[in-house]
């Protein structure tokens, strides 16, 4: 009886060109598993036309020496503008940028130079001080000395965001061995985003509530937002989330304001990031 070969798989018999243009219409998370089926898919997952569909088409101006001068493949383009541990200056140096792996949505980071702070160039309330490239993109960043009125606004333009698209903004910082006036003995913080036609409010505490630690005071308060700790050492606050919807014509306003007439001291503020809400 005569044998026969194995029959080869019939997905790659398909042309490399129209797996390309297929896969150019998914998300880059799923043309990065196709690259593993087959080395086949892997030369069609790599290409160019796949990468280029993916990329935003209207990336904003970086600041110089943030890309090669030789222009890099599609595909390592999308991962360096991915890399949120390193994300690319924009042309201020004010604010940076990185794609979410999973969507290429645009998110960004305003530094806290880059936010309204009320007293933020007054000594006596406020200081900047330098930070280092292992601890941000961005050189400087401002530690709250004293002030009994709080209030913190950044501001970031619809268009600048990826349509259709729901984000959530953090405010990114540390607190200092000597703060007062901000943790779970202290009314709390109140933090505002809003878009033209919607608003988010919530009540926030900047303090990490950690039940079983030896900070702990009790339950936390009601329907208190409390921060968090990130892996970079730094602490974020979920001030709100938002849709853009049609990357209409207006802005994203955000902000942080202080509740009580107390003394408030040690916020170090790196700044408030606007990404893709998980």
């Amino acid at each position: 009886m005569e044998s026969t070969a194995p029959a080869r798989c019939e997905i790659a018999r398909l042309p490399e060109d129209l797996v390309s243009a297929t896969l150019a219409r998914t998300a880059p998370r799923d043309a990065c598993r196709a690259a593993a089926v087959s080395p086949a898919f892997r030369a069609a997952a790599d290409a160019d036309a796949v990468w280029s569909g993916l990329l935003p088409r209207d990336l904003p101006p970086l600041a110089d020496g943030e890309l090669p001068a030789d222009p890099l493949p599609k595909k390592q383009l999308f991962m360096r503008l991915s890399d949120p541990g390193c994300p690319v200056l924009l042309a201020d140096r004010l604010t940076s940028m990185w794609l979410d792996r999973a969507t290429a949505a645009k998110c960004y980071m305003l530094s806290a130079r880059k936010l309204g702070i009320v007293w933020g160039d007054t000594p006596q309330y406020w200081r900047w001080i330098p930070l280092t490239l292992t601890d941000s993109r961005f050189s400087e960043c401002a530690e709250l000395l004293a002030v009994c009125w709080l209030e913190i606004r950044g501001k970031i333009h619809c268009k600048m965001l990826s349509q259709n698209t729901t984000y959530a903004a953090y405010m990114v910082f540390k607190m200092s061995d000597r703060s007062y006036g901000l943790d779970l003995d202290y009314p709390p913080q109140r933090a505002e985003v809003s878009t033209g036609v919607t608003k988010s409010t919530r009540r926030v505490c900047l303090q990490v509530y950690d039940s079983e630690g030896e900070d702990h005071r009790g339950p936390p308060m009601e329907h208190v937002h409390h921060a968090q700790t990130r892996t970079d050492g730094w602490m974020e606050m979920e001030m709100g989330e938002f849709n853009n919807e049609e990357c209409e014509d207006g802005e994203v306003s955000i902000s942080l304001t202080g509740r009580g007439g107390h003394w408030k001291r040690g916020l170090i503020l790196h700044g408030i990031e606007i990404r893709v809400k998980k």
